[in-house]
């Protein structure tokens, strides 16, 4: 046998091999096209979670601080290359504190934002940080279609339904179908101290594919989430409970939280910013709860209010601003995974 002819059963090997890798990638890239992906973004306290539905359109929620470098628009940038995205779709600004719409402008000299979606003006009193954020987006929004949205409403993602269930301190009147059973935590209800501000006006929204949901609260405000689950819940139970106010105490009350009667909490926490320990105690003691994450270690919940560090996606200061990533099915079945150290679990319905 020639040379020739005993290299080219070696080359047709290889490439049939790698034809194989090629098709087996592409049916793989076909099949995660089925799924809802979800990235909850470490802006170390502040909010910014990437929704990539299965059409590959694209919702993000906040984006985060707009100091530190460029760091949370730099983050934002590196999860929507992850998940494949080149452009944000929507933007949905919850409300106008600095750790929300701080990083907008950072962000759209990384990429194009096309439509926007807010609650409308900003209300009471806010510092000259977050003012100059809000400024930011008021000059780019001018640039692009914009929604003032109200309870009620939809964002019009493909693929998911989101259904806007309070805004600008208004929540939905009826409940969504499937819900309005009676809550009977709420008798021990005890409202807080009026909100003067911006976080009673968030933005909040229940998130469907198929049989998965999820809540995605912002920041709402204690006696805003009293609307929603009391006397009847209005938003039914979930399968993914985002944290609201970052797992803050004014936050996140035993009525919201029991309504909800999530399988899964995912705490958008920084270390020194919400994780207090009475949010954690209740999301820990809520009915149902498999699992609460983290993106932080809490350093005021210590040894006691943690959860495992292989639920934690940055357990230590200086962070590398690791995400959490979650994928769900239309059957329901979902998956989480620590951009850390790779560390998941699978939920089934």
């Amino acid at each position: 046998m020639s040379r020739v002819n005993a290299i080219l059963p070696r080359r047709t090997a290889f490439h049939a091999t790698r034809i194989a890798g090629v098709l087996l990638f592409a049916f793989a890239s076909l099949l995660a096209a089925d799924d809802l992906r979800v990235y909850a973004i470490d802006v170390e306290g502040g909010k910014s979670t990437l929704y990539v539905s299965p059409t590959g359109e694209s919702m993000l929620v906040d984006t985060g601080y707009g100091d530190y470098n460029n760091r949370d628009a730099d983050r934002i940038a590196a999860a929507a290359q992850a998940a494949g995205v080149k452009q944000i779709d929507y933007l949905v600004i919850t409300h106008y504190h600095g750790d929300h719409v701080g990083g907008v402008a950072q962000l759209a000299a990384m990429m194009p934002l096309r439509a926007f979606f807010d609650h409308g003006s900003i209300f009471g009193t806010v510092n000259p940080d977050a003012k100059a954020g809000y400024d930011a987006y008021v000059a780019l929004r001018a640039k692009g279609p914009r929604t003032i949205v109200k309870a009620g409403d939809t964002i019009p993602i493909q693929g998911i339904h989101v259904e806007v269930v309070t805004a600008a301190g208004e929540g939905i009147a009826k409940a969504l179908p499937g819900a309005g059973q009676p809550n009977p935590v709420c008798a021990s209800y005890q409202a807080l101290d009026p909100d003067p501000g911006e976080n009673a006006r968030s933005i909040g929204m229940v998130i469907a594919y198929g049989n998965f949901r999820l809540a995605d609260l912002g920041d709402l405000y204690w006696n805003q989430e009293y609307d929603l689950a009391c006397p009847n819940n209005k938003l039914g139970v979930v399968d993914v409970y985002m944290t609201t106010h970052h797992g803050t105490k004014t936050s996140g009350s035993p009525q919201m939280v029991d309504a909800l009667h999530p399988k899964v909490a995912i705490m958008n926490n920084g270390a020194d910013k919400g994780g207090s320990r009475r949010a954690w105690q209740t999301i820990h003691d809520s009915p149902g709860l498999i699992d609460l994450w983290q993106l932080h270690f809490s350093n005021e919940g210590g040894k006691t209010h943690n959860v495992p560090e292989d639920f934690i996606a940055n357990p230590s200061e200086p962070c590398q601003g690791k995400w959490i990533e979650l994928t769900a099915q239309k059957d329901g079945t979902f998956t989480v995974v620590n951009g850390r150290n790779g560390f998941q679990k699978t939920y089934r319905p």
